[in-house]
């Protein structure tokens, strides 16, 4: 079970740094309604990423019966991170700071607010694809029921941490932490679209590398 949650660990650390959800959770915690609005948006990010990363388990232990069916799905998975790691990187100068429609996050309702949290979890390309490639990774590892339910949730909990964590503080700590999500909102602006891009960059060439290796 080690060895599995040591491949899909940097996968659920490149979905933790994801910037839009975490500046999404951000700007719902300075909100209107902060308490419930969060807290709906985070229950929905762990619905998806534990949904999205489930389904892909099952196409892992499909695929496991053939000899090179993973090798070849992390190639096409690698490909598809680096190239999305290079479109990220080319983009990281030329982002205007939020995107335009996270402005309405202010006056969300927490059923809207978890729908949202649910698509840019299972919806959301960048997201997807790493959430398929720990899922992938997971299922096609031989591994029993038991660590494969475990190596999801300790993916999620990583993945989710970067929301969840923050609604939780401000359940606790409401005036206090007001200031510093601020300042976490703009250091996000101007350095996570680069950080993000080069740990995506990583991924795929791991996953190009482990699935050349297991085909040779």
């Amino acid at each position: 079970m080690g060895e599995v949650i040591g491949s899909v660990l940097p996968l659920a650390v490149a979905v933790a740094v994801s910037p839009v959800p975490i500046i999404g959770v951000i700007l719902m915690l300075l909100g209107r309604h902060a308490r419930t609005t969060s807290v709906g948006f985070a229950f929905g990010w762990v619905v998806g990423i534990v949904a999205a990363t489930s389904v892909f388990v099952v196409v892992g232990e499909v695929a496991r019966a053939g000899a090179t069916a993973i090798a070849w799905i992390q190639v096409v998975l690698g490909v598809a991170l680096f190239g999305e790691g290079v479109r990220q990187w080319l983009r990281r100068r030329t982002s205007e700071g939020i995107p335009a429609w996270l402005s309405a996050v202010d006056g969300m309702r927490p059923p809207s607010a978890a729908a949202l949290g649910l698509g840019l979890a299972a919806v959301n390309p960048k997201n997807l694809l790493l959430c398929i490639a720990a899922g992938v990774l997971v299922g096609g590892a031989e591994v029993p029921a038991g660590s494969t339910a475990a190596a999801i949730a300790i993916f999620a909990a990583i993945a989710s941490s970067s929301v969840v964590i923050p609604v939780i503080a401000y359940q606790i700590f409401t005036e206090s932490i007001s200031g510093l999500l601020r300042h976490v909102e703009k250091w996000l602006e101007n350095n996570a679209a680069a950080v993000l891009a080069t740990l995506i960059l990583i991924i795929g060439v791991v996953l190009i590398g482990n699935g050349i290796a297991e085909l040779a």
